[in-house]
């Protein structure tokens, strides 16, 4: 007789139905596990012979052939084991009770029946909330956030025993503290960092207060100690809060990665510049996130960016435009999440000092424009808000600056309004080009101006959409429904980036 027991196989974070079937045949004592499984999965036929061992049955005379069906998709996590051994009982007789087809079996087995959890226990468990899986044994983790998952009955067990327990209906008394809803979901912000306390800078704040609110991504080019990484490190201060879908789907890729997250606000991510391509965009044997899906619903900046290497900075072009990065492996393609903020930090030159009013530029014109090269015309055009920044005179700067939490407020109301407007939880700087001009149209006098700057500056159509894309967040901001021929021009003004000869540079 087959016995079939149901688990869940992830490919990325998409989950799947993986039917683990069970039979003793006649030949040679042995336990085989067949249907593409990798060496984890392999050795999983040690850790349930030994489980079911300590639980008391000796299978070892027994030749048992596991199956995981599909029997096409690779196997990667000791996921399965539970459901292994729970089909082995129920195969041997040992198990009489029936197994409900509504219920998958998550959760690694050691040599002496514990239960323990593995990597990307979260999206399995919301894949089996969305194939339609009413109740799930897995292993208890007090970090995973489950409280608002009223569809799905999570059993926690400790043991094989204990699982065996509770399906023959022994209601075993729970050693579990009383499950609360986890510290990572609602905890506070804490943070170190004030836009209030970083002088001067106007015009870069708002241009992120515009990129907060939207969604847009922003290079910043300026001299060494100009503020750069100050800003963008303050950056996420001025961030809304991530919703609970959006938490889950973050936490779940850090999971997958085997990272762990502070908090639950928006990530920051700030890779070193000698990053390789795999670290940043993901990959290896089994593809694992990079650092542009860890920055999902977050931030990503790189500084010193043209010190990236140039293939690793142009492998940013899918992400940028899609939101999401496909890793190709032999064994394998997946899809990643990869929706974030880049931001970008870099110097105007090699030495760092083009067009500084207090250093003088030792780089020749050939120096530079190889210097300018190493970011590629695609990136640049990717880039929303190009931000030319200088040295502050502390002297001279008197005007004082809003706190993060009044801007944070702002950027909220924008938020929220492009929500209602698109009817999901999308931005300007993200939602689809066709839906943007459906709602929010351009009159015929902004389009003919629109038209007369990209003609005089050579804009691409990509930059041009990105204009109107900015021009609709800055009227998000000031509260106005219709583009406001103020917000366009607004808009063209942050595609404005200042660039020196050295003869203009010798002349400052």
């Amino acid at each position: 007789m087959t016995v079939k027991i149901l688990s869940i196989g992830l490919r990325g974070l998409e989950g799947y139905r993986v039917q683990v079937e069970v039979q003793e045949v006649p030949g040679i004592a042995a336990m085989v596990i067949v249907g593409l499984p990798d060496a984890s999965v392999k050795e999983a036929k040690e850790r349930v012979l030994a489980s079911l061992y300590a639980f008391g049955c000796d299978f070892f005379d027994k030749r048992l052939v596991v199956h995981l069906s599909p029997p096409e998709r690779k196997k990667h996590s000791p996921m399965f084991d539970l459901a292994m051994a729970i089909g082995i009982l129920k195969a041997m007789g040992k198990l009489t009770a029936p197994v409900s087809p509504d219920a998958a079996f998550l959760g690694s087995l050691s040599l002496d029946g514990a239960i323990q959890p593995v990597d990307g226990m979260l999206p399995a468990i919301l894949a089996a909330k969305k194939l339609g899986f009413q109740k799930v044994y897995l292993p208890y983790d007090p970090t995973l956030p489950l409280h608002h998952l009223k569809d799905l009955d999570c059993i926690f067990v400790q043991t094989l025993e204990e699982t065996v327990q509770y399906l023959q209906g022994q209601r075993v008394l729970s050693l579990f503290p009383a499950f609360r809803t986890p510290e990572i979901i609602d905890s506070p912000r804490k943070h170190h960092r004030d836009f209030q306390s970083i002088i001067g800078h106007h015009q870069a704040k708002r241009a992120l207060e515009i990129a907060a609110a939207g969604g847009h991504h922003v290079l910043m080019v300026g001299p060494p100690g100009c503020g750069k990484s100050l800003l963008a490190e303050t950056f996420p201060t001025i961030l809304p809060s991530l919703t609970h879908d959006a938490q889950l789907e973050v936490i779940s890729l850090y999971q997958l990665a085997g990272e762990k997250i502070e908090n639950g606000h928006p990530p920051f991510r700030h890779p070193h510049h000698s990053a390789s391509s795999v670290s940043l965009i993901g990959g290896g044997t089994h593809p694992k996130p990079g650092e542009v899906s860890l920055a999902h619903r977050g931030v990503l900046f790189l500084d010193e960016m043209a010190e990236f290497a140039k293939k690793t900075l142009d492998m940013l072009r899918q992400p940028l435009e899609t939101g999401k990065v496909t890793i190709s492996r032999i064994s394998s393609t997946v899809t990643y999440p990869a929706d974030f903020i880049l931001l970008g930090a870099m110097n105007p030159c090699p030495c760092g000092y083009l067009g500084s009013r207090t250093r003088y530029c030792t780089c020749s014109p050939k120096q530079i424009q190889a210097y300018r090269n190493r970011v590629s015309g695609p990136i640049y055009d990717r880039m929303d808000v190009l931000l030319s920044l200088e040295v502050i005179d502390f002297t001279k700067e008197t005007r004082v600056s809003e706190s993060s939490e009044t801007i944070r407020k702002r950027v909220e109301e924008a938020r929220r309004k492009q929500y209602e407007r698109y009817g999901k939880e999308i931005t300007n700087g993200r939602v689809p080009f066709e839906l943007l001009m459906e709602k929010s149209p351009l009159a015929k006098r902004q389009q003919l101006l629109l038209q007369q700057w990209a003609s005089q500056h050579q804009w691409s159509n990509r930059v041009q959409t990105k204009i109107i894309r900015l021009a609709r967040t800055i009227s998000d901001l000031k509260g106005t429904e219709e583009i406001a021929d103020e917000s366009l021009w607004e808009a063209m003004t942050l595609r404005w980036l200042k660039t020196y000869t050295k003869q203009q540079a010798t002349a400052r």
